[in-house]
């Protein structure tokens, strides 16, 4: 198996773990200032996660691709950052 492709789902893994995680601290904790809280930090994390898998994907990408569509690729990943962040 490609070890990009194993390291990307690892990552999902990861990112999935860090939400159910969080959604038991929302039930543990009762209070929906500490829920909000815990959403703001999952705010930060989810990104990061997508940025990650997407590097490790367009890596995985760079033999089998043009440079051009690897621009294209790394350009709409920025723009999907840009687009649902907040402000």
């Amino acid at each position: 198996m490609d070890p990009i492709l194993t390291s990307m789902a690892i990552m999902r893994f990861i990112s999935s773990a860090i939400e159910l995680v969080a959604a038991l601290l929302f039930l543990k904790s009762k209070s929906v200032e500490k829920a909000i809280r815990i959403n703001a930090a999952l705010g930060l994390i989810g990104p990061l996660i997508f940025l990650g898998v997407s590097l490790l994907g367009i890596t995985g990408l760079s033999g089998k691709v043009s440079l051009t569509k690897l621009i294209i690729i790394f350009t709409g990943v920025i723009l999907v950052l840009i687009g649902t962040s907040a402000g």
